[in-house]
């Protein structure tokens, strides 16, 4: 598996002068990557390379929304992220280099979205991405994976996975009942959905990098 050092000059290899690189990192949930995207960006920034973080978990419909569909119970499946505002910023992100373009983050605490929360500005070279769904083959996400230059996947066995997930449902609220039903009837049918596309990613990473 590559090093951190090697996963930082390999997305460090993606900037170009004259366009904003797009790197994604996909997983299932629990997988890690959300941290190796934060590693990442903390690397690069270090290094000196104009680089910024925008979560697709910012694209979360908001739970209004999902009553209004009758989907909250299905909160964190593939229809429950607004595809298309999610492309159309990623394209934004690539062709709007003449003014701050704003994105919007997930708040863990509240589990919903926040728009305008991440500030993307003009210098930026490199956007790092994250999420579930940037290698699936259905609705729009094509499209996102066509926006993105490279697309990371990040495996983690099951076991150890799903325990982050229970652990993480019950630091945000859950009891540790409602956790594990969480996990086995809403994560795990996405996780599955997720994995699935595995073989497509440009990089597979098998064990979370950190430093």
């Amino acid at each position: 598996m590559p090093g951190i050092d090697d996963l930082v000059q390999r997305a460090a290899g993606l900037v170009q002068p004259d366009r904003r690189a797009l790197l994604g990192i996909c997983g299932a949930p629990g997988a890690g990557k959300t941290s190796l995207a934060r590693t990442v960006v903390k690397r690069l920034r270090a290094a000196g390379v104009p680089v910024a973080h925008v979560p697709m978990d910012g694209f979360h419909l908001a739970d209004a929304a999902l009553r209004e569909r009758g989907q909250l119970a299905a909160k964190g499946a593939i229809q429950t992220f607004d595809v298309h505002g999610y492309l159309s910023l990623l394209r934004r992100l690539r062709t709007e280099r003449d003014h701050d373009v704003l994105a919007p983050d997930f708040e863990r605490t509240l589990e919903q979205p926040l728009a305008a929360a991440i500030i993307v500005p003009p210098a930026t070279q490199i956007v790092v991405t994250e999420g579930n769904y940037l290698l699936d083959d259905t609705d729009a996400w094509p499209l996102v994976r066509a926006e993105l230059d490279e697309v990371w996947f990040v495996d983690l066995d099951d076991g150890r996975r799903r325990s982050r997930l229970v652990e993480r449902h019950v630091k945000f609220g859950k009891d540790r009942a409602a956790a594990q039903a969480w996990v086995d009837e809403v994560d795990e049918p996405n996780a599955r959905r997720v994995i699935a596309r595995r073989d497509t990613a440009d990089l597979v990473i098998t064990e979370p990098a950190r430093g």
